[in-house]
């Protein structure tokens, strides 16, 4: 399924996959390949959802329209998924000062969007949530994305994170694991500037009381996340995953086809390292040097937002620390580089495929 498929929604003609037949070798026959067959092709489905959710550009996939999506496949599978999508007062309620914050310059509104996975039958034994960075477009507001390098023209893919969990979530409602719950959650927004936006220096605070100092607007996912982190916790989950396209020092570290891993938990690096052995997805842990965190401190709020340009993607870990319960085992992927394939032009759908393990490997199944 995926070596033939080819996203031509935007294209004026369409290249036909040639393939006509397919021999399945090695595999068994019967109901077990028919069993492992229905496997394959959910999981691809998953990973074709979330190419098309990355691959869309951000004049056609705002946070309103991700949204929409989203309850689609909510709709096409409710014996299993709930969902719902808080507007920006509701978010005001929560007092997501960081995400609003964030928020704030587009004529797009924010859509926070948190899509339940519950088995059919059972009792659940463990609850999990996954969180996606959804930044649908990231101009990098007033520390706007400028030179050669920047990738301003391919920021639509800023909100890989959410393609990864929803494409993720696709997945799982067929598939249907027995005993685990799961929380799928995206704070969706676009970081544009105008006259209502966030300036550097601002100071927000998010939902947890703690205040940011903004010292770069272009620092903007870990802002978002910091809510959606909250939030998760919120839900009474036992582990907490979550993906994003968050920091180019990421793919400076450990190159365009490997994702960065950063959890103060042993025994959660050991699961998505488990998963991944399975889809061949690549990650690698980096540390979480706990004396970096002497350049985020601000003298006027709690921290600021970046610590400049050394050990970029490990402080940003270290900020996303600050909005998460100790209670709660937790573990950020920095998947900045192998969400799109430069050779190709076009999204890899990055993270579905380990994230469906890592739910499998949680469940009774």
């Amino acid at each position: 399924m995926l070596g033939v498929y080819e996203d031509n929604r935007y294209k004026s003609e369409s290249k036909k996959p040639s393939l006509k037949s397919v021999d399945i070798i090695g595999l068994g026959e019967g109901p077990d390949l028919e069993q492992k067959l229905k496997f394959a092709t959910d999981v691809c489905s998953g990973v074709i959802f979330g190419r098309e959710l990355v691959n869309s550009p951000a004049n056609v996939l705002t946070p309103g329209v991700l949204a929409e999506e989203v309850l689609k496949v909510a709709s096409m599978y409710d014996d299993v998924l709930t969902a719902k999508i808080l507007d920006t007062d509701q978010c005001k309620d929560l007092k997501m000062g960081s995400y609003l914050g964030v928020a704030a310059a587009s004529s797009n509104p924010p859509h926070f969007i948190h899509v339940c996975y519950k088995p059919p039958n059972g009792e659940v034994k463990t609850k999990l949530a996954i969180v996606g960075k959804g930044l649908t477009f990231d101009s990098g507001g007033y520390n706007i994305k400028t030179g050669a390098g920047c990738l301003i023209e391919l920021m639509k893919f800023d909100m890989g994170g959410s393609a990864a969990a929803f494409g993720a979530l696709k997945a799982i409602a067929q598939i249907k694991p027995p005993g685990v719950e799961v929380h799928f959650i995206v704070a969706a927004c676009e970081n544009m500037i105008s006259g209502t936006g966030m300036r550097p220096g601002d100071i927000l605070t998010a939902s947890n009381g703690k205040t940011i100092e903004v010292n770069n607007t272009d620092a903007e996912g870990r802002l978002t996340l910091a809510d959606a982190l909250v939030y998760a916790c919120n839900q009474g989950v036992e582990k907490v995953v979550d993906l994003a396209t968050l920091t180019g020092a990421c793919i400076v570290a450990l190159g365009p086809s490997i994702a960065g891993v950063f959890s103060p938990s042993d025994d959660l690096v050991k699961e998505i390292y488990a998963a991944s052995e399975v889809t061949g997805e690549k990650f690698w842990r980096m540390p979480m040097e706990e004396s970096y965190w002497e350049s985020m401190k601000s003298g006027v709020a709690d921290m600021v937002n970046t610590g400049g340009r050394q050990g970029g993607a490990i402080t940003a870990s270290l900020f996303l620390k600050q909005f998460v319960d100790e209670k709660v085992q937790w573990l950020h992927i920095d998947m900045a580089g192998p969400v799109w394939s430069e050779k190709k032009r076009t999204a890899t759908g990055f993270g579905v495929a380990t994230l469906v393990q890592w739910v499998l490997k949680n469940s009774s199944s």
